[in-house]
């Protein structure tokens, strides 16, 4: 047939310098010239039913899809005689020019496409049960438009629902539903995610599209199909906002072919999982470990009906809601919602890897998914308990005794004593409120009242520290004649920390005590998430910032001062012995919450942790060593306390004792000579 048309396109075709026939000079060489484009005349001559193809040098006409050679023309085939099985058993096929259409029989459907076997329905499954509790009622109506597209599809003068639209309105139901608090209920739950896949079941080979994307409030869905006379082969991967599903087509196909084929993902994003869907599996476990939801719940669905022991397992890789690195109290685990059960199971999956931000599942069934983060408990240390408790009480007293000395011993008097003053009544308060509701977990708001009562009270306690530094700095650079109005101290020691505390408060009111969804906290105290710990250790590390600069200022000061020809000694001498006591204290509080700092991250050592409970519960202690024994006036008044309280005491020894009057408060400066 072709050299015939070649016979007769030689008569037309202009002769070329040096090319054969079908072939023209371009540029200096002959190239391949495309008959069936510069001669539309060819499409009509090759017939209705075929087309005119370009070969090297010539060109072809075949036949169209449906169609065959004979006899130089193109005859229709007959596919329903040529393959009774085309359209199986459950259909009648009726044969046109190029091509057929399978005719399903009752109760069964191929879902429009016209073309592919037609397989059962039930359309029972979409009716809701007797049983159904209120939080379904909410799936009434896409459950009957649902069983409406059901009986449909093989009703030709029925009323059809394009997939896109069930699709949007699964979406939509399913966005209602997710708001719901029954839905922490493990029955409703079953209920849900079997309803969510039966209708992507009835919703995916009725979509158009190769792929289809859907994304609304709380649901994102996902869902490719293939239409082809053979099985599709290769790999699939689907993604959504929190998840990738990768399988094999053959996977999906399964062991029949209808002549199309879907696989779908559909992620939730606010169906956390609370402590209610959690209990069965605690209930069940003879430790002491926690389960809690580390990434959002997926639902998989594949065109194969007989998932429940895949040849090949599928992958699935989630994204964790939190970034939290595997430790020893932690670990990850790939489960699936077990609707039988009503609770979560990890049979058939198993994890393949595990970072701070995703991990890696392989199932080898299909079903609903997600990754529970597993909580071990922290073994307590009763050695840490008893050196908290018995640092705390001894703590507690000193700083009892801190106050009485500061508040009533008149030989001291001054500035700096009303700033240790007001930092030992912060540090009471604070150790106070840590040793009666350190542990009070169970209690949410009572935990985040003890929480934000130490954020307080700590900051405090370091402002009043800075404090101290502002004062000492004066003294030096203003040659020992200033002091720090009290209204002017108040606002500083308490306003900054209660202006600091309101806002963490407005910004993340979660932030202070336990968070069940997120961490096993065992202490009410500052949550991780968000950084939200820094606003403590912000301010803390500027405050040991500033002191810092003001103690090297002061030292530098001090030292001019001494190599002067005429130094004022006993000026400078209590000066020294203000900076050094200073400079100490700075060094003690400072270091405890340096260690504190390192322990409350995700990663606390056991030395960190030591160190931190150790110089944390011993507070008091250095404070009344530095503030009270070390100071000679101090040491006297307790001195004629005690003889007051002893009147067996010589005279003579009470009397030599009293006559050794402390040195009263400068005027001036209305600090106490040490």
């Amino acid at each position: 047939m072709e050299l015939k048309w070649i016979l007769i396109l030689g008569l037309f075709l202009p002769s070329c310098s040096g090319c054969a026939i079908g072939y023209k000079f371009v540029k200096g060489k002959c190239v391949d010239e495309d008959e069936c484009a510069v001669f539309p005349l060819l499409h009509y001559m090759c017939g209705e039913h075929a087309q005119c193809v370009n070969t090297e040098g010539s060109f072809k006409c075949t036949c169209k899809k449906g169609f065959k050679m004979s006899l130089g023309s193109c005859k229709d085939i007959d596919e329903c005689s040529d393959d009774p099985e085309v359209c199986g058993t459950n259909a009648d096929c009726s044969n046109h020019p190029g091509g057929y259409s399978c005719k399903c029989h009752q109760g069964y459907s191929n879902y429009g496409n016209n073309q592919s076997k037609c397989i059962e329905m039930h359309c029972d499954q979409f009716k809701p049960e007797s049983d159904v509790d209120h939080t379904l009622e909410k799936l009434k109506d896409l459950m009957s438009l649902l069983e409406k597209s059901c009986e449909s599809l093989n009703d030709p003068h029925g009323e059809h629902v394009t997939g896109e639209k069930l699709l949007e309105k699964l979406c939509s139901s399913s966005d209602e539903l997710l708001s719901d608090e029954k839905m922490a209920d493990g029955k409703t739950l079953s209920h849900f995610l079997g309803a969510v896949e039966n209708s992507m079941r009835l919703i995916g080979p009725q979509l158009k599209e190769p792929l289809t994307r859907m994304e609304t409030q709380n649901t994102f869905a996902e869902v490719a199909v293939m239409r082809s006379q053979a099985p599709p082969s290769g790999r699939v991967t689907l993604n959504t906002d929190s998840a990738l599903f990768n399988t094999s087509w053959e996977t999906v196909v399964g062991n029949s072919y209808p002549g199309f084929a879907f696989a779908a993902l559909v992620s939730y994003k606010e169906l956390n999982s609370s402590a209610d869907l959690l209990q069965k599996m605690n209930r069940e476990k003879s430790d002491d470990v926690s389960y809690q939801l580390s990434s959002k719940v997926v639902t998989a669905v594949v065109s194969n009906t007989e998932t429940k022991q895949l040849s090949e397992p599928v992958t699935l890789i989630f994204t964790h809601m939190e970034e939290r690195a595997e430790s020893e109290d932690m670990s990850y685990s790939c489960v699936y919602w077990d609707e039988a059960e009503g609770a979560w199971s990890g049979r058939g999956c198993e994890r393949a890897w595990s970072n701070s931000t995703h991990t890696e599942c392989s199932c080898s069934h299909l079903s609903s998914f997600a990754v529970l983060m597993a909580l071990y408990p922290v073994q307590e240390s009763h050695e840490l308990e008893l050196i908290t408790r018995v640092g705390l009480a001894l703590s507690l007293v000193c700083l009892f005794l801190c106050i009485l000395t500061f508040k009533f011993c008149r030989s001291i008097q001054g500035t700096r004593t009303s700033i240790h003053l007001h930092l030992s009544i912060c540090l009471f308060t604070a150790d106070l409120v840590f040793l009666c509701g350190i542990s009070s977990t169970e209690n949410r708001v009572g935990c985040g009242i003890v929480a934000g009562l130490l954020h307080f009270f700590f900051l405090s306690a370091f402002c009043w520290m800075l404090l101290e530094g502002v004062q000492l700095y004066r003294m030096v650079v203003l040659v020992f004649n200033t002091t720090l109005k009290h209204r002017y101290m108040f606002a500083v020691g308490y306003g900054a920390p209660l202006v600091i505390v309101s806002i963490s408060a407005i910004a993340y009111p979660k932030g202070y005590g336990t968070n069940p969804n997120s961490q096993n906290v065992t202490s009410c105290w500052l949550s991780l998430e968000r950084n939200f710990n820094l606003s403590f250790f912000v301010p803390v590390c500027i405050v040991v910032l500033l002191n810092c600069f003001f103690f090297i200022i002061t030292v530098w000061k001090l030292a001019k001062k001494f190599s002067s020809l005429n130094p004022d000694l006993s000026k400078l001498n209590k000066i020294r012995s203000f900076t050094v006591t200073a400079v100490a204290q700075l060094v003690v509080l400072g270091g405890t919450w340096i260690f504190g700092f390192f322990l409350f991250q995700e990663k606390g050592t056991e030395v960190m942790l030591y160190l931190f409970t150790i110089f944390n519960s011993l507070q008091g202690l250095f404070i009344f060593i530095m503030h009270c024994l070390l100071s000679k006036p101090v040491r006297i008044e307790y001195n004629n306390l005690f003889l007051r309280m002893c009147p067996h005491k010589k005279k003579e020894e009470y009397s030599s004792t009293n006559s050794q009057k402390p040195l009263r408060s400068d005027d001036s400066t209305g600090e106490s000579h040490i």
